[in-house]
């Protein structure tokens, strides 16, 4: 009797180990916690960020490191897919060639036409600790960003606005030079809101990169530089938009290639 009473107990030591291990996991949500994958698993996200390998429409908050063997690789099958082409000249450039900026109604992408402009549904989306305008469950006055270009955490307030500058990960200056100058005002548009091109950064930051592709210019935090290259590389993807070829061997190196 004494040992089937200790095989009872090893059997019920063992159920509430398994119990506490499955109800340990109820908080998960994607992109929060680590994930396994092929040869590596990922990092789990910095605060609330997202791996852009999780995030195709730009939808989920920051910019979460891509780290192990298989993201990594699917990110630079990602990279590999882009056309390159020489860089053109910059003539006729103009900001409101892309509509006038933090637009509502760029429509074809996410969040537009609900009521917010583009800068404030950003500040929302990425933001933590938010407080709005009195009246307003759109226009944010503070927040805390996680700044993924830094590492650093911004402290926000409205009165001093250019703390936190919203990244054009492919700038509009940039696209122009590859192609957007021959296309419709409507695309355009798309590419200067939608949310997959865009990032709350620290203002510095974003100041030091202005229109500079990859080769040139990788957020100071190298931890997101292989997230940073597969942003731009969604980017470029989705709008069809060639590279330079020295700003797609710079995103290759960033993951492993």
């Amino acid at each position: 009797m004494r040992r089937h009473s200790r095989i009872r107990t090893v059997w019920a030591a063992g159920a509430a180990l398994a119990l506490t291990l499955v109800t340990g996991c109820e908080g998960l949500v994607e992109g929060d916690g680590p994930t396994a994958s092929e040869g590596g698993a990922e990092a789990p996200a910095a605060g609330h960020a997202v791996s852009p390998l999780r995030n195709p429409d730009g939808t989920g908050p920051g910019l979460a490191p891509v780290v192990g063997d298989g993201p990594e690789a699917a990110a630079r099958k990602l990279v590999e897919g882009l056309r390159t082409k020489g860089r053109g000249p910059r003539t006729g450039y103009d900001r409101d060639e892309f509509g006038y900026a933090w637009m509502d109604s760029a429509d074809g992408v996410p969040l537009a036409r609900n009521g917010c402009d583009t800068r404030n549904d950003l500040l929302k989306r990425d933001g933590q600790k938010l407080r709005f305008r009195s009246g307003s469950d759109c226009v944010v006055v503070a927040m805390t960003l996680d700044d993924p270009y830094t590492g650093t955490t911004v402290e926000w307030r409205k009165q001093q606005a250019s703390e936190v500058q919203i990244d054009h990960v492919v700038p509009l200056s940039y696209s122009w030079q590859m192609g957007s100058s021959r296309w419709p005002e409507s695309k355009r548009e798309q590419l200067a809101n939608d949310p997959l091109n865009l990032l709350p950064v620290q203002g510095r930051a974003n100041s030091a990169k202005r229109d500079s592709g990859p080769a040139s210019w990788l957020p100071p935090n190298r931890s997101v530089r292989c997230a940073y290259a597969v942003r731009f590389a969604q980017v470029a993807a989705k709008y069809e938009l060639a590279v330079t070829a020295p700003d797609r061997q710079a995103m290759l190196r960033q993951c492993g290639g």
